[in-house]
């Protein structure tokens, strides 16, 4: 990989911290990797209720911001806040490139169309909700799925109640407490908010995670479970390729997924990772990588080979440059 600069100015607007949106900073991280002058606006604390409230202190952030930096481009991660009618009064002639990144899988067009006309691009992480939103009046909109930093996600030794045979790490919902209950005769772990008030609460080794615990987690299971959010009752939608699929991979733990079209995009189903289209699948599949360690751990490391060869954040931004008029490095 090249790693000449681009001096390409960039104002990164997201939502940083170091637990559930940890992510974001791995982004700008690869940003300033591909050689660009990253400056961000932070947008914790701009939502909620007192988001009206907090409206015209956004705008006037966000004006100082591009005022102060002279970005070539405004790279907006999701941001809700951020509406068309605030990107609209803060464009101005000659002015920088405004693009929005929707990092989450589970976006739908619908989620998107209110904030698309806004800007000069749009990226997805949903192939379904990019042809959706591909037509005339709406800016150019590409398929950008979320990836992995392989400086974060990585194999590491794991210890005490970081150490299970199956992991999932992850909010509870009704599908997935169905979907993991089936597999808690072969030793299930589970992490994240709302699992105690489920019949997994025995199973639960902690409800908040640090982005490193996260990692530790998984790092530990000799199978992890990537199990969708999907609820029917409530219409939550199932994601495509989400985050942690390229995480997974990376950390370099068998991955048992659930089926969706995306993934096939991305990893070789047996040989990189095992895809489950029933719950009777995900039960066989787990079972079968637990008691079979050496396929298991082939499976594993053609994951991580693909993750680390063609799925870092670094592949996805150099992607987004490139698309929006950027000079990059050439990754090779």
């Amino acid at each position: 990989m090249s790693s000449h600069p681009t001096d390409t100015r960039i104002l990164l607007v997201g939502a940083f911290d170091e637990a559930l949106h940890a992510h974001a900073g791995l982004r700008r991280r690869a940003l300033e990797r591909l050689g660009c002058r990253v400056s961000t606006v932070n947008l914790i604390g701009t939502g909620g209720w007192l988001s009206r409230l907090r409206r015209v202190g956004l705008h006037d952030r966000l004006a100082r911001a591009i005022a102060g930096t002279t970005p070539a481009l405004v790279l907006v991660l999701e941001g809700n806040q951020v509406d068309a009618a605030m990107v609209a009064s803060l464009r101005q002639s000659g002015g920088p490139a405004w693009v929005n990144w929707f990092c989450d899988a589970r976006r739908t067009a619908e989620d998107v169309l209110p904030l698309a006309a806004a800007y000069d691009a749009v990226f997805v992480a949903d192939r379904a909700a990019a042809d959706a939103l591909d037509v005339p009046g709406n800016p150019p909109v590409h398929y950008l799925p979320a990836a992995c930093d392989p400086s974060i996600h990585r194999p590491m030794r794991a210890r005490d109640r970081f150490r299970a045979n199956v992991v999932f790490a992850g909010t509870a919902t009704p599908h997935r407490e169905r979907q993991l209950f089936e597999l808690v005769e072969f030793g299930v772990a589970v992490w994240g908010p709302g699992w105690r008030r489920t019949r997994l609460r025995d199973y639960c080794r902690g409800e908040l995670l640090s982005h490193e615990d996260y990692i530790r987690a998984y790092a530990g299971a000799s199978v992890a479970v990537n199990v969708a959010c999907t609820d029917e009752a409530a219409e939550v939608r199932d994601p495509g390729a989400s985050r942690r699929l390229f995480e997974l991979a990376a950390i370099g733990v068998p991955q048992v997924v659930e089926e969706h079209a995306d993934i096939h995009e991305h990893f070789r189903e047996g040989s990189e990772i095992l895809v489950a289209r029933s719950p009777r699948e995900l039960r066989s599949l787990t079972a079968e990588a637990l008691h079979d360690r050496g396929w298991a751990e082939q499976v594993s490391a053609g994951a991580r080979q693909r993750a680390l060869t063609e799925h870092t954040y670094m592949h996805r931004l150099s992607a987004l440059l490139r698309a929006v008029g950027g000079t990059v490095p050439a990754l090779v």
